[in-house]
């Protein structure tokens, strides 16, 4: 689906750049089992970042991670567990356009399929080791494994 035809693009569309919109979505975490962090490089603005995207009407927010992590790799997850709810952060994209976020972070247990390096939303995708994540990464990257080492360590969902 083209970012047009989307839920968010299109309430976007109708009202315009100005307006701080709700973002609601959700992440997907895949570490395999080298320790090895799945990443897409993101065809929007070629930064290198952890499968994620905005929630479409009917979903909830484990269909969004599935939907957006198979979307983005190929790779459909068959067991997740959240471990991270956010509602703390405003921004503004590249665009001009300004989000409050509502995301979800959900770690991939399993998952089928094969890695497509290259989607629509894509340009370059693979597990790289921890201590050696490929850059420019988005800001988000380093926060996000810190809130599943303190989900693992705690056993508690990360609320901000």
């Amino acid at each position: 689906m083209t970012w047009e035809e989307s839920y968010l693009g299109r309430v976007r569309t109708s009202v315009g750049d100005t307006d701080t919109l709700l973002f609601v979505g959700a992440r997907g975490v895949i570490i395999d089992d080298q320790n090895r962090l799945l990443m897409i490089q993101r065809s929007d603005n070629h930064r290198w970042a952890i499968p994620a995207g905005a929630m479409e009407l009917g979903e909830d927010m484990e269909q969004c991670a599935i939907r957006e992590t198979w979307e983005e790799t190929g790779l459909r997850a068959t067991s997740l567990t959240p471990f991270m709810f956010d509602t703390s952060r405003t921004y503004t994209n590249q665009f001009g356009h300004t989000y409050q976020q509502i995301v979800m972070s959900f770690r991939i247990h399993t998952w089928e399929g094969e890695l497509q390096r290259v989607t629509e939303e894509s340009v370059d995708a693979g597990f790289f080791p921890l201590d050696a994540l490929p850059g420019p990464q988005s800001a988000l990257v380093d926060e996000i494994l810190g809130d599943l080492a303190t989900f693992e360590k705690t056993g508690k969902l990360v609320l901000r």
